[in-house]
């Protein structure tokens, strides 16, 4: 492996030079300034699929709340969750929440250094497992994500796919065999940081690179080939319809099952429409099926255009009156009837925020 990529040699000067930068040009970031497990481990979590700066926040506000593992597996699903409203990927905070649950009573609540250990612990995979373990107790272990696949592809000027099976196993070995045996935490970071304002996936700035010198990429004159992916699928849309149900001045809310999508949120009732519906129809039939009541549509109330992951959704939404029927959990896991000014106490997805503002708003002040 090393005398198809890179010499003894080039392996110490890439390590001498990244490391020199990282020291001079880290970031201040908080999760840094206090580095123990816990706090590895919960930037860590929310680092997943999510930018730095939109995470910062979000971390600060965590771990006030839940400054520990035990303050995190002592507390409930809907405070967990609320604090985390807003940033998406909400099945994070719930492994959050059952991680710490289960540090607590299988490692009387002290994070586990043994890497299965880690692993067994709900929302870690290998590359979360190999970030904790590397920089809160210097564990060997190479962390492979998208900044770190980007800058490798582009310093061995990497042919392959990097998403195929057998490709990300090369670029794991590349990694490993990068990685000091002193200091493995803080050449990981170097590795993502350099990734991440440097090594960029347009624009990147080679001039003023430390690895500019050693990559390849760089040498043929055309850092942003790399790395090579498949092209993306175009993400089906879906129309949805939700009902805000009012009956003397309450509003019926619905709570998402944990398991799936949204897990654990409260929502204005809907769903998916059917070939042949009324987005109206569609209203109806959803709130039926998930609570066990009927409706009557009043009016269209607000639009919302949302992406996700995978797909994207219009939502519309319908003031709807309650006509008849005790609220039963049937496709959901729990529901309550609110006053508006009480939205603001329960955990939504992002999208239902620009209907709660705009409802509050139509709302007159007394």
């Amino acid at each position: 492996m090393n005398s198809v990529y890179f010499s003894s040699k080039d392996i110490g000067s890439i390590r001498r030079r990244l490391l020199t930068w990282f020291r001079a040009n880290r970031r201040d970031l908080p999760w840094r300034r206090k580095r123990t497990a816990y706090c590895i481990w919960i930037s860590e979590i929310m680092l997943q699929q999510t930018q730095v700066q939109q995470v910062i926040p979000y971390y600060r506000r965590f771990c006030k709340q839940f400054p520990s593992i035990k303050k995190l597996a002592n507390a409930r699903l809907d405070q967990v969750l609320k604090v985390w409203e807003g940033m998406g990927y909400y099945a994070r905070a719930r492994h959050l929440l059952q991680a710490a649950r289960m540090i607590q009573k299988q490692h009387a609540g002290v994070f586990p250094q043994d890497y299965n250990a880690v692993r067994r612990l709900p929302g870690i995979g290998p590359y979360t497992a190999a970030a904790i373990l590397s920089i809160a107790f210097q564990q060997r272990y190479a962390v492979v994500d998208g900044n770190v696949v980007r800058v490798l592809s582009r310093l061995a000027a990497f042919p392959g796919e990097v998403q195929t099976t057998g490709n990300k196993k090369i670029l794991q070995t590349l990694a490993d065999t990068l990685l000091p045996v002193k200091g493995p935490g803080d050449f990981n970071e170097a590795v993502m940081e350099l990734g991440a304002l440097l090594c960029t996936p347009t624009a990147p700035h080679c001039g003023v690179c430390p690895l500019a010198r050693c990559c390849r990429a760089r040498q043929q004159g055309e850092p942003e080939r790399f790395p090579f992916k498949r092209a993306k699928k175009k993400r089906p849309h879906h129309e949805v319809a939700a009902a805000i149900i009012w009956r003397q001045g309450r509003i019926l809310l619905a709570r998402r099952p944990e398991r799936g999508l949204l897990g654990g949120l409260w929502e204005f009732p809907g769903g998916k429409r059917e070939k042949g519906e009324t987005l109206e129809q569609t209203a109806v039939r959803e709130v039926r099926e998930e609570l066990g009541v009927r409706v009557r549509v009043r009016k269209f109330f607000f639009k919302v255009n949302h992406q996700y992951t995978h797909f994207s959704v219009t939502l519309n939404v319908f003031h709807c009156d309650w006509v008849s029927g005790r609220p039963r959990p049937i496709g959901c896991s729990g529901w309550r009837w609110v006053l508006p000014k009480e939205l603001e106490r329960f955990a939504f997805p992002r999208a239902n925020g620009k209907i709660i503002e705009a409802l509050l708003d139509s709302i007159p002040r007394s």
